[in-house]
């Protein structure tokens, strides 16, 4: 795969950085979850699953590529909303029993280190010079 590079935040290319990157192993891990689902629970949870986990990183990539506090601010905003949105199905998933306890508490927990590094990267993007 090619390199992005995106050196708005923090000067390194987006695929070296850690908020990236765990947004990356996240969906990557529910997309393999979903792909062994049937068909029906594919294309009403898994879908849904799917798509909000991909937004996480798909807005944290939009966000690195702008070079204003606001819009980078702003695009991680929509990457943690797409994150409780993932957690949602997530935890519909599991209700419904598609998935085990093990695995959601596995991927409950990435969720949760994700959504603190995010807001850790909003707090910093707050003290930048706007």
């Amino acid at each position: 795969m090619s390199n992005l590079f995106c050196w708005c935040m923090a000067y390194e290319p987006l695929e070296e950085r850690r908020l990236y990157v765990r947004a990356e192993l996240v969906a990557d891990g529910i997309w393999e979850l979903i792909a062994g689902w049937p068909e029906f629970t594919r294309d009403t949870v898994g879908k849904q699953l799917v798509r909000a986990a991909d937004s996480i990183g798909a807005n944290i990539a939009e966000g690195g590529g702008r070079f204003h506090p606001g819009e980078v601010r702003q695009f991680l905003y929509y990457a943690r909303g797409s994150l409780c949105e993932t957690k949602f199905f997530l935890r519909r998933a599991a209700k419904r029993m598609l998935i085990n306890e093990s695995r959601f508490l596995a991927l409950d927990s990435e969720l949760e280190q994700l959504a603190k590094e995010i807001n850790a990267t909003i707090n910093y993007q707050k003290t930048r010079s706007t």
